[in-house]
């Protein structure tokens, strides 16, 4: 269920969540329907097909139930202590109890909980926290309360989206005829993103050397340093999370075997390999994220993090994983300019591409567009940009001209 889950959190997505579409959307369930008053209740574990429903707070620290989350906020704001000041502590724990109940709700694999959520009145929701006997910390009917103002008015775009608008929408979509972007044919917008992460040099053999490179490595120091430095964990908490599930040696033995399917040669490129050639599909959206997204995105971070004497630091930008590499331009990985590729590729599906500006421009502008994965964020572009860049060309699609 643990590799289902990270699988499913990393999908690029969106959802109805007005009340009367995510009712038509949600099929008949085999579980059984879950009350308003469980979904608030600490230590509700959901159960769906004989399995515990997991959530998680920076995608990868799962929870069974809200109760758990409790002591985890605790111990993070203990962690701090004398690093930051007791407003920042206050705060962060307030936005992990957040996070923890938005990922409970917005859940990738069970609807239950959001249909719960958004079939209710605020006064309802208000009560049944009231008649909660567990003990509960401050600022909980408050998180609950925003979650519920915010899903009631906002379509989750994701590729499993149970609407159709929220499945165009994602990244994930597959795009039959396949869309120019910078030179190259891609099946979708995310065998880009995901490709013009690796400098069109870089060759499979070299991307299983570096691999071998990073298993011989001892991690334990190099993440210590980024655990203990509020500067460097907080602001970049997924990220450092990410990281350090992936720096495993089955992580590695699995990124290996990867690059040994598919009919990959080491001899062969791993941009050009992933664009639209004489095999239509050669890889699923799943594949591109799983594989060469979380691949990709593990060498660049392991280079930004790396101490600048690092010698994995020289040896990764020896391999062009120190920037993007877009024609005659380098870009951060983490940074604005790289970010705004986003908003100029999705110029070209939804500007361009009149079947899928049709769908962007029929969604009524007091329905927010959001992308919320289980509360997995991400380095190169953090969900809030990602929203907002949405948000936005659905705005350039209603204008004439879309400028």
């Amino acid at each position: 269920m643990k590799k289902v889950s990270r699988m499913i959190r990393c999908l690029c997505g969106r959802t109805i969540s007005i009340g009367c579409l995510i009712l038509a959307a949600v099929s008949s369930l085999a579980a059984q329907e879950i009350s308003l008053q469980a979904v608030v209740t600490p230590s509700t574990v959901i159960v769906k097909n004989g399995e515990p429903v997991t959530f998680a707070i920076h995608g990868f620290i799962e929870f069974k139930s809200l109760a758990e989350v409790f002591p985890y906020s605790e111990a993070q704001s203990a962690r701090w202590t004398g690093k930051i000041t007791e407003e920042e502590k206050r705060e962060h724990a307030r936005r992990l109890l957040r996070e923890g109940i938005e990922s409970r709700i917005v859940s990738m694999l069970d609807e239950r909980p959001l249909q719960a959520l958004v079939t209710h009145t605020s006064e309802d929701l208000r009560e049944a926290i009231g008649r909660v006997k567990e003990p509960v910390p401050p600022g909980y009917a408050d998180a609950f309360l925003e979650v519920q103002g915010k899903w009631k008015h906002s379509l989750n775009c994701w590729s499993a989206s149970p609407v159709i608008e929220g499945r165009v929408l994602s990244n994930w979509y597959p795009i039959e005829e396949g869309i120019r972007l910078h030179g190259a044919v891609y099946d979708s917008t995310e065998h880009f993103w995901q490709a013009v992460k690796y400098h069109p040099d870089t060759k499979i053999g070299e991307l299983k050397a570096l691999i071998a490179v990073l298993e011989g490595k001892e991690w334990s120091g190099w993440l210590k340093r980024l655990d203990d430095d509020p500067k460097i964990y907080l602001p970049n908490a997924y990220a450092v999370e990410f990281v350090r599930y992936n720096l495993r040696v089955e992580r590695f033995k699995w990124f290996d075997e990867q690059l040994g399917k598919h009919g990959l040669r080491d001899s062969d490129f791993a941009r050009q390999v992933q664009q639209r050639g004489q095999n239509v599909f050669r890889f699923s959206a799943l594949e591109e994220k799983i594989l060469w997204g979380d691949l990709a995105d593990l060498l660049h971070m392991v280079y930004t993090f790396s101490a600048a004497d690092d010698p994995i630091r020289k040896t990764l930008g020896e391999h062009h994983f120190d920037g993007i590499y877009l024609g005659e331009r380098k870009l951060g990985f983490i940074s604005e300019e790289f970010r705004a590729e986003m908003l100029e590729i999705w110029k070209v599906k939804f500007l361009e591409m009149p079947r899928f500006r049709e769908v962007i421009a029929g969604i009524p502008m007091e329905i927010r567009l959001e992308h919320f994965l289980n509360d997995g964020d991400s380095p190169d572009i953090p969900i809030p940009v990602y929203v907002g860049y949405l948000n936005r060309i659905r705005e350039m699609a209603k204008r004439p001209g879309g400028i």
